[in-house]
């Protein structure tokens, strides 16, 4: 790590958002693991619809609902 980001690590063990800077990093990289397992996602979601888009049957009605559960909201 350069000193800038130890820097800021050491400012979130001081400001007690984190333990330690093992903490600090451990949380870092469950993120971006995180992160990654929700782009691939993401990505076979996309490549699925691109596979075998949605019919109008199943499309159906849909802006009709969505219509109606925005006029329920009490904005």
């Amino acid at each position: 790590m350069d000193d800038k980001l130890l820097l800021a690590v050491d400012a979130l063990v001081s400001e007690g958002t984190v333990a330690t800077r093992s903490e600090a990093v451990r949380l870092g990289l469950e993120a971006l693991v995180e992160h990654h397992r929700r782009r691939q996602t993401g990505r076979a979601l996309v490549e699925g619809y691109l596979l075998q888009p949605q019919t109008e049957d199943e499309l159906g009605g849909l802006d009709e609902a969505t219509r109606a559960l925005v006029q329920e909201e009490p904005w």
